[in-house]
């Protein structure tokens, strides 16, 4: 499987190849809404580099649901480190990863950024809640942060990372703290560092992340994930001057459904033979699994290995 987006690669320019930090602050920076897509394991991850998208959010929410527990800081952070390494090690594609509220105090951050930039993720995002946070959707405990306390966390990131994208997710309006309150956390989190800005909403319609990015006058790129006000389009994101979407959890989700249908048919008609013309042959598999390229490989080696054997004798 290849890729030709010129965002992702260099080839034929003569330059040197940029970093994912680099290519995923150039998608925030592009003049079009770069698009990203939530993923939990490389196989999501690589269907999502597959249909285009720009970026690959290591998505809270997927990686603890795929796990079994809720999205509530129960797994620890070497869990989502090692989920979200995983996914750049299997894709081309940048990987913005989703860190919670940082995984503890400033110390515990600081950790983070070497972490999950020695194993090769581009960016992270981390949200403005106390520890542990619990998922935005989930009626419950949403309280802030201290302003101060987090805007210390955004601080010590950006001085410890050396190439890596750090995002500062603002929760004010889904704890109810309303827009006034969002503008100033923005203001400060800006002046903290931060490469971008994430508005987060729970409405129903746009309307409030609108208000916010019209009321924003600093100069980061703001970011929205478009889950419960769905209906927006990307044409009007790019109008309102957003940098990108996150989709963070439609691909788990739409995979859900297809499994529990398929295996409730299987359960019931006892047989697989219903469902076979619905399912992705088997190939699909092993393609995403690059075992075509697994198996050139080791035709190359073991024909090189012996014409080195033949020269020798």
């Amino acid at each position: 499987m290849t890729d030709s987006r010129p965002h992702q690669h260099d080839a034929g320019t003569g330059a040197t190849p940029r970093s994912a930090a680099q290519r995923l602050r150039a998608a925030l920076h592009a003049p079009r809404l770069a698009r990203a897509m939530g993923a939990h394991n490389p196989l999501s991850a690589r269907l999502a580099e597959e249909a285009g998208f720009d970026v690959i959010w290591a998505s809270g929410l997927e990686i603890s649901a795929s796990a079994g527990v809720p999205d509530a800081n129960i797994l620890a952070m070497g869990e989502c480190l090692d989920a979200a390494a995983d996914l750049a090690a299997a894709v081309d594609t940048p990987v913005l990863a989703d860190c919670d509220s940082g995984f503890g105090n400033v110390n515990n951050v600081i950790h983070m950024i070497r972490s999950y930039e020695a194993r090769g993720v581009a960016g992270v995002c981390i949200e403005d809640k106390q520890f542990p946070k619990l998922n935005s959707f989930i009626e419950g405990n949403q309280d802030l942060a201290p302003l101060d306390d987090f805007a210390g966390k955004i601080r010590a990131a950006t001085e410890t990372r050396t190439d890596m994208v750090v995002v500062a997710r603002l929760e004010a309006l889904i704890s109810g703290q309303g827009m006034a309150e969002a503008l100033r956390r923005a203001d400060v989190y800006e002046r903290a560092g931060a490469d971008a800005l994430l508005i987060h909403s729970k409405r129903k319609d746009p309307e409030e992340v609108f208000a916010f990015r019209e009321a924003y006058r600093g100069d980061l790129p703001v970011i929205v994930v478009p889950t419960t006000y769905n209906q927006v389009t990307v044409e009007e994101l790019e109008q309102r001057g957003f940098a990108m979407a996150i989709y963070a959890n439609q691909a788990l989700r739409s995979s859900i459904r297809a499994m529990r249908d398929t295996l409730t048919r299987i359960m019931r008609d006892g047989t697989t033979h219903h469902v076979e013309a619905e399912l992705v042959p088997v190939k699909e598999i092993f393609d995403l699994q690059r075992a075509p390229q697994m198996l050139a490989q080791q035709e190359r080696y073991e024909s090189l290995g012996r014409e080195l054997a033949e020269a020798a004798q």
